[in-house]
């Protein structure tokens, strides 16, 4: 990737936007509160500080690297554009059909999850492609025509086109698309074999609605926040992070904004990722909690966990299934409403519950003072001792502690007739557990154990977490880097310009065509490399080939990793065996004598980044004793204690500071428990573990 000597990473979060400027490898960075009406105002507000604090001129910035949770907020809360389905005549249900799995088999009221568009917005054409892509029905464009006519009256905004079989063949939805830019021309259209050419109706379907459903909002925000920069006089490309873990141009993300429905998080697992790196850690669990929701991911050898499809809102339990499935390129992770804003009542059975609901940033925490009335997990923080009501993101928010204890009161003690420090102690417990519960989940999915894992972790409110999450999860040590706060818009700054480029392609490997393999792949590489290329011209371009493989009766598919030369040669036998070691990885052992089969072929482009330093060792230089102490809750003695209080940049290379402690910093609070001990790292991580790891 060309290097810039002025970057910009940006982070759009649910209540508070994150900026991060790298001038020449230093970073200036600030936190604020996000701006729902018009995101663009939080962002030109960031920039002008970190500017004001690294001493450079907007128009020095040569490069900005946007990432967002708008496009999944807009899903979550479904308050996207009206949006119309155009498919086949006969598969008007499938997006409601799912995939008629249960995901709670037991739960004799199991409630499914509406989908996206209801039944009336649906709309049919009488066509058919074959699975082979030979057309049955032809499509009459007098019909789409007349479609379209009915689409006008409806005054849609945006129009998903999903075909059966378009990933084979996409005559018929790019004559669609074609009719409808003659006669609905101020109405956006999104093909499916553009956004998922994947096979699988549900999913394929699902995805293109959530593109088109978002794209309207997207857009128009993009198009915006460019106008915007440019009357700051920032005149400089604008790239955005896409949920791979990668970086694609803005005109892109504009015609694809379904690829950054994790695109956040994304960029926190890239920078988990770089830590781990650094640190020659194999096994990670990425922690990233911010004010509105907390995200899991699991980083195996320097890489996070890939999937093709992701689901946003799981309603059931984390469950996979309970959610709204997106069939994009992803990094694999949890994702619950559990922040810093996540609003805690009594439910009918006298339990105390928290989330998914968020104050958000209007009005925020009780203890904001904007209006907000109800208990947040930043209020339970603030009775807990864990926050500083005067240091509160860098100083620019003034915290209400009264607000705080009276909203828990009113909320939560009086009716389970609790003092207020035990309620706010039940609310921090809660969604702690609530959080613990999704690793569990998600480690469980992927057959891992987490006790052999290190945490990193990140984001304005997970290092007041972390050590109590990493107790409930059996997890000795947690990593907190230095800018932990704004981990997400630093981890923007550090991924490579990607595109993963997907189709599906069915074919067995007793009738493997090598010529099809070959030009297949050399066509997906050509597609992803041309997106890459429009985000930077000279930088040196690699690829990744995957081939996603089952044996002849199975549902689901594993991923295969193939080398350049395996995808050059493309052998049979080659395969087989590559499909097979990896079978065997993931469930021990192989199935002799049963026919293998490729469903889905991928290529990954993406720029070289810089080889990463590894972290020299530190010194132990002796413990720090505190300048000043605070009362802190400690749930490891389920009581008030005297904690030492250490500004973050007090505590030097190899020194110790034994909980129980806080240190604390611009952007957030290490809360360090009386069972556990804190260590500065060479590289400004603070390494927070067990005293029995200590000792031992």
């Amino acid at each position: 990737m060309t290097q810039q000597a002025t970057r910009l990473g940006v982070d759009i979060g649910g209540t508070f936007t994150d900026v991060v400027l790298d001038v020449g490898g230093e970073l200036f960075s600030t936190k604020v509160l996000t701006t729902y009406g018009a995101p663009e105002d939080a962002i030109v507000q960031g920039l002008h500080q970190v500017c004001d604090k690294a001493g450079v001129a907007p128009g020095a910035i040569g490069q900005i690297i946007h990432g967002t949770t708008l496009a999944t907020n807009a899903l979550i809360e479904r308050r996207g554009a009206r949006t119309a389905l155009v498919t086949t005549e006969g598969f008007r249900d499938v997006i409601e059909m799912r995939t008629e799995s249960r995901f709670e088999q037991y739960d004799l009221n199991l409630v499914l999850p509406e989908p996206l568009l209801p039944r009336n917005r649906r709309h049919v054409l009488r066509e058919r492609m074959g699975a082979q892509g030979n057309v049955l029905i032809p499509l009459e464009r007098d019909e789409v025509v007349a479609l379209a006519d009915t689409l006008r009256a409806g005054s849609y905004e945006s129009v998903a086109v999903g075909l059966l079989h378009s990933y084979v063949n996409d005559a018929h939805e790019r004559m669609v698309r074609d009719v409808f830019a003659e006669h609905l021309p101020g109405v956006m259209v999104s093909l499916s074999c553009e956004v998922s050419p994947q096979m699988r109706e549900y999913e394929r379907f699902n995805t293109t609605i959530a593109n088109a459903y978002i794209k309207p909002l997207m857009k128009s925000y993009l198009g915006r926040l460019k106008g915007r920069l440019s009357e700051e006089g920032v005149d400089c490309p604008v790239f955005l992070m896409h949920s791979g873990g990668g970086i694609i141009s803005l005109e892109s993300a504009a015609e694809f904004p379904v690829r950054l429905v994790e695109s956040g998080p994304a960029g926190g697992a890239v920078f988990a990722a770089d830590i781990a790196a650094r640190h020659g850690l194999d096994k990670v669990l990425s922690f990233d909690m911010g004010g509105t929701t907390a995200k899991i991911c699991l980083i195996r050898g320097h890489t996070p966990k890939t999937s093709r499809v992701f689901e946003v809102a799981r309603s059931y339990r984390f469950k996979k299934g309970s959610g709204m499935p997106i069939s994009i390129p992803v990094i694999d992770m949890v994702e619950i409403g559990a922040g810093g804003g996540s609003l805690a009542h009594v439910d009918a059975m006298n339990q105390i519950r928290v989330g998914p609901e968020s104050a958000g940033s209007e009005p925020g925490p009780a203890c904001y003072g904007r209006g907000g009335a109800r208990p947040a997990v930043t209020d339970a923080d603030l009775v807990l001792g864990k926050l500083d009501p005067d240091n509160f993101a860098g100083g620019s928010i003034r915290l209400d502690a009264d607000a705080s204890r009276a909203a828990i009161e009113a909320e939560l003690g009086t009716p389970l007739g609790m003092e207020t420090t035990e309620a706010a102690w039940g609310l921090a417990e809660v969604v702690d557990e609530n959080m613990a519960n999704a690793a569990r989940v998600h480690a469980v999915e992927n057959g891992e154990d987490l006790s052999s894992y290190t945490m990193i972790a990140f984001g304005g409110a997970a290092p007041l977490h972390a050590a109590r999450l990493c107790d409930k999860l059996g997890v000795d040590r947690c990593l907190v880097p230095p800018g932990a706060g704004v981990g997400s818009a630093i981890g923007f700054l550090r991924a490579p310009f990607s595109f993963e480029a997907n189709r599906s392609l069915f074919m067995t490997l007793s009738g493997f065509d090598p010529d099809a393999a070959r030009a297949l792949f050399a066509e997906l590489e050509n597609e992803a490399r041309i997106f890459v290329r429009s985000c930077d011209e000279a930088a040196e371009i690699l690829s990744d080939y995957k081939l996603y493989m089952r044996y002849a009766g199975q549902g689901w598919e594993i991923p295969v990793p193939l080398t350049p030369a395996q995808a050059a040669s493309a052998d049979a036998a080659e395969i087989l065996g590559l499909f097979q070691d990896e079978y065997v990885r993931l469930f021990g052992r192989s199935v002799e004598g049963m026919e293998a089969e490729i469903t889905v072929w991928s290529v990954n482009a993406f720029t070289r980044l810089p080889e990463v330093t590894p972290v020299g060792a530190a010194d132990d230089v002796g413990s720090l004793d505190p300048g000043k102490t605070r009362s802190v809750f400690d749930p490891a003695q389920g009581r008030a204690v005297d904690a030492g209080v250490h500004p973050r940049e007090s505590v030097a290379t190899g020194r110790t500071v034994a909980g129980p402690a806080v240190i604390t910093e611009a952007e957030t609070t290490i809360v360090v428990p009386s069972n556990r001990d804190a260590r500065a790292l060479s590289d400004g991580c603070i390494d927070v573990h067990t005293t029995e790891a200590r000792d031992g």
